[in-house]
């Protein structure tokens, strides 16, 4: 059976950090702000911890995983993501890590801990480091050939 929580982009997909950790999964990186619940830092079994790529506190709060409010939610996601140096910062870091782990073929699962994997921020910034035109002017594995 395929993995349902694979997005389809590019050496990169999402899991939920419950989920048993695999060799598949390459670098894991854990993009919620909080530590999940009843997750051990051995059992997650993490490669990087970027909370600043997360959503707010308050827009988690606002959104609170409701599928009619995906849309809208993402659409201020993506605003947040653009704003904040710090987030800025992170996500450019996410961007460079999926770049060079594509180029050494290595894929790059973005960990998240809400109960859908299809109602979730990490389908969002998947798509979002995915789409965005800094993915291709940062190095990606394409500009290099």
């Amino acid at each position: 059976m395929p993995d349902r929580d694979q997005t389809g982009h590019m050496g990169m997909r999402i899991k939920r950090v419950y989920d048993e950790p695999a060799a598949a999964d390459g670098v894991r990186v854990l993009v919620d702000r909080l530590w999940p619940r009843g997750v051990s830092k051995g059992r997650a079994r993490l490669d990087l911890w970027l909370k600043d790529v997360a959503p707010s506190p308050d827009l988690r709060t606002w959104w609170n995983h409701d599928p009619e409010r995906q849309a809208e939610f993402a659409a201020r996601y993506i605003a947040e993501l653009d704003g904040a140096p710090e987030t800025r910062q992170a996500v450019a870091e996410l961007r460079a890590l999926v770049a060079r782990n594509a180029a050494e073929h290595t894929e790059t699962t973005l960990l998240y801990g809400a109960r859908d994997p299809l109602v979730n921020h990490a389908r969002v910034l998947a798509d979002y480091v995915d789409d965005s035109p800094e993915t291709h002017e940062s190095g990606s594995p394409d500009r290099d050939a």
